[in-house]
């Protein structure tokens, strides 16, 4: 959850990537520039997925880098705990989604 929430917070720091903010009821999200071109949820979603994608892959390239003896025991466990963490708030975000589809699905028309 940590290595989600600094890709968000580090795309809010960058100038580019406020534009990457989304508007909830017409106004802009909070730290939005007014004027700034508005992504959607779902292009941000996919920034994160990818950044999740790295940190996998990144953990993944440790572990085989520990094993050949190019990595440190700390390093080793650094990316592994990363990917491990990026990992569990994959797996909470699918079952909030899953949730939330199973409630609306409920729902009478």
């Amino acid at each position: 959850m940590v290595s989600a929430v600094s890709s968000i917070s580090s795309m809010i720091d960058r100038p580019s990537a406020v534009a990457a903010i989304p508007t909830f009821g017409g106004t802009p999200a909070a730290g939005a520039v007014a004027g700034a071109s508005q992504a959607s949820f779902g292009d941000m979603m996919a920034q994160v997925a990818n950044s999740a994608i790295d940190t996998m892959k990144a953990g993944e390239a440790a572990s085989i880098a520990g094993i050949q003896g190019k990595a440190t025991v700390q390093q080793v466990v650094e990316a592994v705990m990363s990917a491990e963490q990026t990992l569990q708030t994959a797996i909470a975000i699918r079952d909030k989604v899953v949730a939330a589809y199973q409630e609306i699905s409920r729902m009478t028309i």
